[in-house]
């Protein structure tokens, strides 16, 4: 069986035969695991499309069941989920920040592109009538052979294998993330508990001759050996949809690692490859959209099914109000051959089925048992009490249906004019308790589609791709570091112009900065291309920088968005009129200011728009609160005083001078008279002293 054996690229070694032979034991196995809730879903949908059968089919029934799931259609999901990308930790990391912004548009264009409002509506619709639905998530990329001489790109290229058997690179031209819709009865795990316990998936997959063909391109003579994988269908509505189709499972075990593709019905694999997807869960499908389960098994239990009983009675009540209708004609009883009734009489009370004319032969032993003496009418008064009696009880019966399923009165438009606004407050706040379960459950699980959507656009998306997209254009390392080149060029032919002019003898000249040109400088801003896809890559990091997460997928309340709103305001502009009289006062306290206003605006779902502008405003106050400031200039008061000011101090300082060269003066003059005394004394006492000679 060497050639119906298939090699991984980890080595292993695998037998289609085998590995058909055992897929096949699964899928009976699960198939047989859920055919009580597979055929209780199939009823429950033909009552849901009046698709009776044609036994049933003159019969009227009350539609219950469409009734209530299209209140509860809008209620739990009324519009598309709005992907949103944010930061774990809300730093002002550039980084992170471009990261969530590429991430966050291209989430919204698959999001556009695979049409999530029409698949969520579809998983919807299969959750309150099934209590399951859910998606399955693919890769697809178109690539195109590289002209001789290009360079590859740093993505990650194909190589196919060439006509002359050498390798010829292939580029990625496009790639996009697809979502599937997988109906209910299309989808199979295996049997477990919880969800997590879960080791395999599986969808099955119509495909036409031209599809199977050209993905397996030998796989046809599998087909035609073993006679398996067409299903015509149960009814005619099913034969006509898989006429000339080929039904395949995709199969993706977590315990053996590996991807089975397998035709419905033979015992061959088709093929057996490693994983197309590295996941975090592995599963390329998010947990399904699940409605009442048990914690005994994944077995859903469809919400119809806890007032069945009712819905029956009153399609009971509904046929006996219809045939007690049909009796409230007019009925007349009148002597037939005796000429006591004209015939012109008898033509004007004869209308064309209002009312019924019965001729009595014997009309004389009528009237003798309480019949008149002309013409009789037959009573309908008990007719009339018997369908307002049943009517009655019909409607009893579907109060009981909206109690037992939670639809309240409010949620159905149906109130009271007495009732005061708090009242119907109250009620709808209470009255939809159990259907935020419901919103809840529908939310996870758009959040889940985008977080898987999420992971295989930062795992697969070229960053060419990830640019064209979200039409955000980012420097790679080699432009920038280009431009830093040129840079330290303009500085160094600066330095040598300095150094010229300073052997010459002359002044240098002033520095300059670097001249770049505006677009050019709000490149070098942001972050590269090359840091982001580097972010992306990397699951460790990714999962502590990137959180993604999905608006709400219910009807917004617009009373409590503007009251979100108006709060946002009011708490903005508040801080601002007293954050300015604080920052007059203490400028070093406006970067304080600036962070904590930051964290108000964080917390508010309103202030994710202004977060970017309020952190680029906020770094410029803080710069220019905390740079040193010249000084006032003064008022032309200020001008006279101190005019006025430095004349007194002048004079001041003249009158000091004086005073200090008259002192000067004084004390000299007071010098020379003691050195003149002292040279008298001296000249007197020379003259009184005798000659030494004598």
């Amino acid at each position: 069986m060497d050639d119906e054996a298939t090699t991984l690229p980890g080595g292993e070694k695998y037998d289609l035969a085998k590995v058909g032979a055992h897929w096949q034991q699964e899928l009976e196995r699960g198939q047989r695991y859920f055919k009580s809730w597979v055929d209780r879903c199939t009823k429950i949908e033909k009552i849901y499309l009046q698709q009776a059968d044609q036994a049933n089919a003159a019969k009227r029934r009350f539609p219950m069941l469409w009734a209530n799931i299209s209140v509860l259609q809008p209620a739990v999901y009324a519009r598309v989920p709005q992907p949103v990308v944010e930061r774990r930790f809300k730093d002002s990391q550039p980084v992170a920040r471009m990261a969530s912004e590429l991430v966050e548009r291209n989430l919204a264009f698959t999001a556009d592109d695979a049409d999530l409002d029409s698949l969520m509506r579809a998983v919807r619709d299969d959750f309150l009538l099934c209590a399951r639905g859910t998606v399955w998530l693919r890769y697809e990329a178109d690539f195109e052979p590289l002209d001789i001489g290009v360079e590859p790109s740093n993505a990650p290229a194909l190589d196919m294998q060439g006509d002359d058997g050498g390798p010829t690179p292939e580029q990625i031209t496009d790639e996009r993330v697809c979502i599937d819709y997988v109906h209910w009865s299309d989808f199979l795990h295996s049997p477990a508990r919880r969800w997590k316990d879960v080791t395999w998936v599986a969808r099955r997959v119509p495909m036409t001759d031209e599809e199977f063909d050209k993905r397996f391109p030998e796989g046809r003579a599998s087909l035609a050996a073993n006679g398996a994988g067409s299903n015509h269908g149960t009814n005619q509505t099913e034969r006509a949809q898989n006429e000339g189709k080929t039904y395949v499972w995709e199969i993706w075990c977590k315990s053996e690692n590996y991807t089975v593709w397998i035709a419905e019905g033979s015992p061959v694999a088709l093929e057996v490859s490693e994983p197309p997807l590295k996941l975090t869960r592995f599963f390329p499908c998010p947990r399904p959209a699940f409605g009442t389960l048990s914690t005994s098994s994944l077995i859903p239990v469809p919400d119809y099914v806890y007032y069945q009983q009712q819905c029956d009675e009153i399609d009971m009540l509904t046929k006996r109000v219809n045939k007690l209708t049909d009796q409230l004609r007019l009925k007349i009883f009148y002597p037939s051959g005796d000429g006591s009734v004209s015939p012109a009489i008898e033509k004007a009370m004869r209308p064309e089925n209002d009312t019924v004319m019965v001729p009595i032969p014997e009309w004389a032993a009528f009237t003798d048992k309480g019949g008149s003496n002309a013409i009789v009418t037959l009573p309908i008064d008990e007719v009339q009490k018997v369908i307002v009696a049943c009517i009655e009880v019909r409607k009893q019966l579907v109060e009981d249906v909206y109690q037992i399923t939670g639809i309240s009165d409010i949620v159905r438009g149906d109130t009271q004019a007495s009732e005061t606004a708090t009242a119907q407050r109250i009620k709808s706040q209470w009255g939809s308790i159990r259907i935020r379960d419901r919103q809840a459950e529908l939310a996870r699980f758009a959040r889940d589609i985008v977080n898987l959507a999420g992971e295989i656009i930062c795992d697969q998306f070229q960053p060419e791709t990830l640019m064209l997209v979200s039409g955000i254009q980012l420097p790679t390392a080699a432009q920038k570091q280009q431009v830093q080149m040129q840079m330290q060029q303009q500085q160094m032919a600066q330095q040598q112009a300095a150094m010229r002019a300073q052997q010459m003898g002359q002044p240098a000249p002033p520095p300059q900065p670097p001249q770049i040109p505006p677009e050019v400088q709000k490149m070098m801003e942001q972050p590269t291309i090359d840091e982001v896809v580097e972010l992306l890559r990397n699951d460790s990091v990714r999962g502590f920088r990137i959180d993604i997460e999905t608006d709400s997928t219910i009807e917004p309340d617009e009373d409590a968005e503007k009251q979100r709103r108006m709060e946002f305001v009011q708490m903005v502009g508040g801080f601002m009129q007293q954050a300015g009289a604080i920052a007059q006062q203490t400028p070093m306290l406006v970067p304080v200011m600036v962070e904590t206003l930051l964290f108000a605006a964080r917390g508010f779902r309103a202030g994710r728009q202004l977060e970017n502008t309020l952190e680029q405003v906020g770094a410029q106050l803080s710069q220019s609160a905390t740079a040193p400031r010249p000084p006032p200039e003064p008022t032309p008061e200020q001008m006279i005083n101190l005019k006025t000011a430095q004349v007194k101090a002048g004079a001041e300082e003249k009158k000091a001078q004086l005073s200090v060269a008259q002192a000067q003066i004084e004390h000299q003059t007071t010098v020379e008279q003691a050195r003149s005394a002292m040279a008298a004394q001296a000249l007197q006492q020379f003259q009184q002293q005798p000659p030494a000679y004598q």
